[in-house]
């Protein structure tokens, strides 16, 4: 925050600190503490920067509400009095649904901007969310600032594009990036976005920053957590397909022709509960005769901690981290892992740990554990439903209590799969060579809830000739295995030379069940790039 208040001009700054296992921790402070639910570390993060703020004009948006938005309001006011400097503080709320759903720790719309742009047009210094879309952070004040109505479906769909880019912070400015070798990344600067009137933009950073902003860096977050052409916001539906980007100068990437359509008629609710209660033991096994060893550990294992009471859910999976002829203990060692799920906290506790330990002297040569096996925890489930706009009530509370209530759009699609563009002509035949598909691709991956995407992308007009014919759903399901029996889709985005496939389902019931070694698929597109493929010598 400090950062970005002395590092250049800025008149508004966003921040995003909610994701959907955020969610989940919030409700869980919450059970302790029901003052609790909004994210504490804003306000430390406040306490250093409001005076710079104030002094500077800057105005500050951001969900750190949580589940709490009115209180850590409350608690904002307090900082601003006890330090002095006079602040107009709104909040708001309207998003917490939770009554609604029995048996959700939380279950909350995910609002859009226009509350905020009323907070601002009233006056407010720092406006305070709870769960709004991450774009409404850019929206709301692009909102205020320019007059734009419900309407403007183009310039608002220019602002989530900016507010998109913007979210994760330093993944626009080279952070987490394919191609991070282009630059220096060893601390990025955090991005900005010089955002005009008729929705467009420029994506760039505070002069002297680290880190770099380039055509690839906006491509790789526009394609990180989002699926078809159509990107469906409460305030709008932006057609990724229509965005250009151009090089604007050093670090800087114009975005452009961004084309909006009316937002769908219902709003997304993001619930969460818990799930049941989990425990896992890590175990290593070293040298010769691995999967004897794991075969062993698993049925002594089968036939001690799981006699009496199986786990719901089991799970086993050897990972070959060792190779022949080690130099050392480590790479001579591969991880042989278990993990177990049940409603009840005892058939994963001591029951499981118990019999792991007893093992020690019992058990394979070599025997031991990455880390004692503990009680187990509680793990969290994420689900996605939604509700009618006009169900939620969208209110922007002003500093002096005044509350505006903002309605639900006017103007509704529902929305529809977009058909596939054509496609461009396929590169002439020609020699290739066996060779990882990142030599010439980047990707980026994450998770929505149990899904994942992975957006793929090339940086010349040949590179995408052959991309859009090699990399087909089937080729995708052969790459990345544990697919091949899950429903993946694959999105099309010519303007962008970019491919983005979504996963149904690899996630489990989502990142808080640590379904997977990579629970929030992080790391997904990174393994599709090491894997080899046929690629035509004129690209490498």
């Amino acid at each position: 925050m400090r950062e970005m208040l002395t590092g250049g001009e800025l008149d508004v700054l966003t921040g995003d600190y909610l994701a959907e296992l955020t969610m989940l921790i919030l409700g869980r402070d919450r059970l302790k503490d029901p003052s609790a639910g909004y994210a504490r570390t804003f306000l430390k993060q406040l306490e250093e920067s409001l005076g710079l703020a104030h002094e500077r004009g800057v105005k500050v948006v951001t969900n750190a509400g949580g589940l709490n938005p009115a209180g850590l309001a409350a608690a904002v006011r307090d900082l601003a009095q006890r330090l002095g400097i006079p602040v107009r503080v709104a909040h708001v709320e309207g998003d917490d649904l939770t009554a609604a759903h029995p048996g959700s720790l939380t279950a909350h719309a995910y609002l859009g901007g226009f509350g905020i742009a009323a907070a601002l047009r009233e006056g407010a210094d720092i406006v305070v969310t709870g769960r709004v879309t991450d774009a409404a952070l850019v929206t709301g004040p692009a909102t205020a600032h320019f007059g734009w109505a419900p309407t403007d479906h183009d310039r608002l769909a220019g602002a989530v594009v900016a507010g998109h880019v913007l979210e994760c912070g330093a993944q626009a400015t080279g952070g987490n990036y394919a191609f991070f070798r282009d630059g220096d990344v060893r601390r990025p600067g955090f991005p900005l976005a010089e955002l005009h009137e008729d929705g467009g933009c420029v994506i760039t950073k505070h002069p002297g920053t680290g880190g770099f902003v380039d055509v690839g860096t906006v491509t790789a977050q526009l394609l990180y957590e989002t699926g078809g052409a159509r990107y469906a916001g409460p305030d709008v539906t932006a057609r990724l397909d229509t965005v250009r980007l151009t090089r604007d100068g050093p670090d800087r990437v114009r975005i452009e022709g961004v084309r909006g359509e009316p937002p769908p008629p219902t709003l997304k609710v993001g619930r969460t509960r818990l799930g049941g209660h989990r425990n896992e033991v890590v175990f290593v096994l070293t040298g010769l005769d691995i999967e004897a060893k794991a075969a062993l550990v698993r049925e002594q294992m089968e036939t001690g901690a799981f006699a009496r009471s199986r786990p719901e859910e089991v799970r086993w999976d050897l990972v070959r981290t060792d190779r022949a002829d080690a130099g050392t203990e480590e790479t001579a060692s591969a991880l042989l892992r278990l993990v177990v799920r049940d409603p009840e906290p005892d058939v994963v506790g001591r029951a499981l740990s118990g019999a792991a330990v007893e093992l020690a002297l019992a058990g394979y040569p070599g025997f031991h554990v990455l880390a004692p096996p503990g009680k187990g925890s509680p793990y969290g489930v994420f689900e996605a439903s939604h509700v009618p706009q006009g169900d939620v009530e969208h209110v922007a509370v002003l500093d002096d209590g005044r509350r505006i209530a903002v309605p639900p759009a006017a103007e509704t699609l529902v929305l529809d799969d977009v058909p596939e563009p054509p496609l461009p002509e396929p590169l002439p035949p020609g020699a290739t060579r066996r060779a990882p598909l990142g030599l010439v691709a980047g990707a980026r991956s994450g998770d929505k809830g149990g899904d994942a995407n992975v957006g793929v992308w090339v940086r010349s007009d040949e590179a995408w000739r052959w991309l859009v014919h090699a990399l087909t759903v089937g080729r995708f399901r052969q790459l990345i295995p544990e697919s091949a029996e899950l429903k993946v889709t694959r999105h099309v985005l010519p303007r962008l030379r970019a491919l983005n496939f979504v996963v149904e389902g690899i996630l489990g019931a989502g990142v808080a069940a640590q379904h997977r070694f990579d629970p929030q698929a992080k790391a997904l597109g990174e393994w599709l790039r090491s894997r080899h493929l046929d690629i035509p010598e004129a690209l490498l």
